[in-house]
């Protein structure tokens, strides 16, 4: 029965952020210094400064339930474990595979003390650089296919456009899905105006950061790769052109605002 279980291990579940060092939490951070093992990403665990006597264990960023059983299983036996994400791992990341891999996994599992701490997630990192697109109502989407197929990615794409929400679109490209960003801005150039802005925010806070917009008439998805985070606003979201500064972006407050 619920309840009945004593804790057996501990399993921290952290974000590293966008991948600035300055954008981790503290509390991620702490989390991090108490653990003595680590799954995840090599890029991921590549952000942490690890001491001596833990230990990294890397593995493919398309393993996460593979990753997630494996931790879960050390977690089990008394060590104390930290599951590395990019971001937040609660988006598009290892939080959700973790749970899983609970809810499907041996009854022991459901006794680990698992700790999820909040990060920062691309799209605020994205957001901030820019403005405030996020302004009012958004959503977000990943466009990889390899968890859900592409209709239904298709079909959301167009109710959110159709309900006038501010789209972030992560996984936007790789070189095994080379085609579905141009595909998304096909069909959300069908629904939305030409001039609606789009962002696209790479590596938001690192060194390589790049920050470009276009109108989606002239979105080029080649613009785009894996750690591109893609923003597009609606028919509200303005720019706001400043003499020798980069522009704004945002979504206004108040539905329907003008100008």
């Amino acid at each position: 029965m619920s309840g009945t279980l004593s804790i057996i291990g501990t399993l921290s579940v952290i974000g590293t952020g966008p991948g600035g060092a300055h954008q981790m939490t503290p509390e991620a951070l702490n989390a991090a210094a108490s653990a003595t093992e680590f799954f995840g990403y090599g890029p991921y665990l590549d952000r942490l400064s690890l001491a001596p006597h833990q230990k990294r264990i890397a593995s493919d960023n398309r393993e996460e339930l593979h990753r997630a059983k494996a931790a879960l299983t050390r977690a089990a036996s008394g060590q104390h474990v930290c599951v590395v994400s990019g971001g937040d791992p609660g988006v598009f990341a290892m939080a959700a595979a973790i749970c899983e891999a609970i809810d499907h996994g041996p009854d022991e599992w459901r006794s680990i003390d698992l700790q999820i701490t909040p990060g920062v997630t691309a799209m605020l990192a994205v957001a901030a650089r820019i403005g405030a697109p996020l302004g009012h109502d958004f959503c977000a989407i990943s466009l990889s296919d390899n968890l859900k197929p592409w209709d239904v990615i298709e079909a959301r794409l167009k109710a959110v456009a159709s309900a006038g929400l501010v789209i972030a679109l992560y996984n936007p490209i790789s070189k095994a899905r080379p085609w579905q960003l141009g595909k998304a801005f096909d069909v959300l150039r069908a629904l939305l105006p030409a001039t609606v802005p789009v962002i696209f925010g790479r590596a938001a806070g690192r060194p390589d950061e790049r920050i470009d917009t276009m109108p989606l008439g002239a979105a080029d998805a080649n613009r785009a790769d894996m750690a591109t985070c893609v923003i597009i606003g609606t028919a509200e979201t303005r720019t706001v052109v400043r003499p020798g500064l980069p522009d704004l972006v945002y979504s206004p407050r108040f539905y329907g605002e003008k100008a």
